[in-house]
């Protein structure tokens, strides 16, 4: 169940669809076949990941699952990370996230590492006040968000903007809270 989590159930929905469309083109019989196929698996797939992230009511679009326990709750629709403690907003800061070819993955983790002068062994690039989550993705400061605003990506990080804030919410945040990233 691990694994499937970290694939998430697009990846697995989609796998899923891809062997029954082979399956089915690989006969010289099932060969009209395969479009009907598709199409209703097609349909399970949108099934599969069409579970909404259901909001607490209010403009800052915070998901439910965020109120209860210690959450990093990442909106990457309205680009703000919040540090939530038992329902109470304890730090609100923007954030960027992953470029299209390196997104920032959705779904629920941990912070199973803190870094508070890291350095990236990929890219060379400075990540200070780094919590890890998933991978080498991680909520950290860059000053490049600071001097190219939304228009600027990261490789699949959460960015953010305001020193003070990520440092303030990585004095809070402890390994083990939970992380929640969603678009809603």
């Amino acid at each position: 169940m691990g694994i499937l989590r970290k694939l998430g159930a697009t990846t697995t929905a989609v796998a899923m669809l891809g062997v029954g469309v082979l399956t089915a083109a690989t006969t010289a019989e099932a060969a009209p076949a395969a479009k009907t196929v598709v199409a209703t698996k097609a349909a399970v797939a949108t099934k599969t990941t069409a579970k909404k992230t259901v909001l607490v009511p209010g403009r800052r679009h915070i998901a439910k699952v965020c109120m209860t326990g210690r959450y990093l709750c990442i909106n990457k629709k309205t680009r703000k990370v919040m540090f939530i403690v038992n329902g109470k907003l304890i730090a609100e800061g923007d954030a960027r996230f992953g470029a299209a070819k390196t997104p920032t993955r959705n779904g629920s983790f941990k912070v199973y590492r803190k870094s508070k002068n890291h350095v990236s062994s990929i890219y060379h690039s400075p990540m200070p006040d780094a919590m890890f989550f998933s991978g080498g993705q991680a909520v950290h400061y860059s000053s490049d968000f600071k001097a190219r605003g939304y228009n600027g990506a990261s490789h699949g990080c959460v960015n953010m903007r305001d020193r003070k804030k990520i440092d303030f919410i990585f004095s809070k945040v402890k390994i083990g809270d939970k992380v929640f990233v969603y678009n809603a």
